[in-house]
């Protein structure tokens, strides 16, 4: 086992229950949590994000990122969870799969992303997300059951935010490149910065609300 997959797996274990913590808590502490995160995520993007003009749309957008994954949490502690579940196992896909099958590069923005990462990401979204989806009664996330009264809609639900969620990934990606820097920042070793965490969801959260809002 290499020495990063050694810290990243360490600093997993600090972070994760920390983060489950606040997020299970809600009202203000899940506020301040956000709030510190937004914080953080703002001093990492202004740092990569190269022209002024850039530097202030993505404030007003991690604002807004960051509002609606409230505003998520607001609708309910399951919904707010699975979003979660759908990322990290978009990113265990991408990473592994990546690793153990290579092959054809997804492109020069992002050197380390492979088409067999990117199907990976959506088969283990997938999986890990309808193993979820059968543990509990979808009625308890979703207000109105007929959301997701179908299984092929509830598996097309999580393949669009996969999706959202690997374009995040990239679109920081791109950034990162221009900027010419490997991390948004050394908060987590192993993993980078905050963003270098949190890319996918940023995106994956105002998709995932704005998706709530119209389908239910």
């Amino acid at each position: 086992m290499s020495s990063n997959l050694k810290k990243r797996i360490f600093s997993s274990i600090i972070i994760l229950p920390i983060s489950f913590f606040f997020i299970l808590k809600g009202s203000f502490l899940f506020i301040f949590f956000l709030f510190l995160l937004y914080i953080i995520s703002c001093q990492e993007w202004l740092k990569i994000a190269g022209e002024f003009r850039f530097k202030i749309l993505g404030l007003i957008f991690l604002f807004i990122s960051f509002y609606l994954t409230y505003s998520v949490r607001a609708e309910g502690f399951y919904l707010f969870l699975i979003i979660i579940i759908i990322c990290v196992s978009t990113d265990l896909g991408g990473y592994f799969c990546g690793k153990l099958f290579k092959g054809p590069k997804l492109s020069k923005i992002s050197p380390n992303k492979t088409y067999s990462g990117m199907l990976g990401s959506f088969i283990f979204a997938v999986i890990i997300s309808y193993f979820f989806y059968n543990l509990i009664d979808y009625g308890i996330i979703f207000n109105k059951k007929i959301f997701f009264s179908l299984n092929y809609n509830f598996i097309l639900f999580v393949i669009f935010i996969s999706l959202v969620s690997q374009s995040g990934d990239i679109f920081i990606s791109y950034f990162k490149r221009k900027s010419k820097i490997k991390d948004t920042g050394k908060i987590f070793p192993g993993h980078g910065g905050l963003l270098d965490r949190i890319d996918g969801m940023i995106f994956a959260f105002p998709a995932a609300y704005f998706t709530y809002i119209i389908l239910v």
